[in-house]
């Protein structure tokens, strides 16, 4: 997870503005689905690992893909939060029934924000919450 937390936030797989977690795991660009690329376990199981850790939230946050964030991010997007549309501050979360199959759900913005990091988020100043994000999040809402 150190380039998660060297970045701060992430794409899962898509491609976009910031580094994806599959192209990085794969070690090169992926064509197609990340699915049926050798290294595409790799990529699942660091996904799934990463998803799984309390100091990584899933948010729609970069043009509405899938953006791991790390813990260390969040008090600037609690500071900044009327930049962004509520939707793509919700912590996306995935159930997997008995079945295989497996339900998308979404924890609205703040409830799955700590205590701690909203009392860490009054103590930034919007610059320094803004210094913090990638350049396609400073851009003003």
């Amino acid at each position: 997870m150190p380039t998660l937390v060297e970045h701060g936030m992430l794409l899962a797989s898509a491609r976009g503005p910031i580094p994806n977690v599959a192209e990085i795991v794969a070690g090169e660009p992926i064509k197609g689905s990340w699915w049926g690329h050798p290294a595409g376990h790799d990529i699942f199981g660091v996904l799934n690992d990463l998803a799984a850790s309390p100091d990584v939230v899933r948010l729609r946050l970069v043009r509405g893909k899938v953006t791991l964030v790390h813990r260390r991010l969040w008090p600037a997007l609690v500071r900044l939060e009327d930049r962004f549309d509520p939707a793509a501050l919700a912590a996306i979360g995935e159930e997997h029934s008995p079945s295989g199959r497996h339900r998308t759900t979404a924890t609205a913005f703040p409830d799955w924000v700590p205590a701690e990091v909203m009392q860490d988020a009054a103590r930034v100043s919007d610059d320094e919450a803004l210094a913090l994000l990638p350049g396609c999040l400073r851009a003003p809402s």
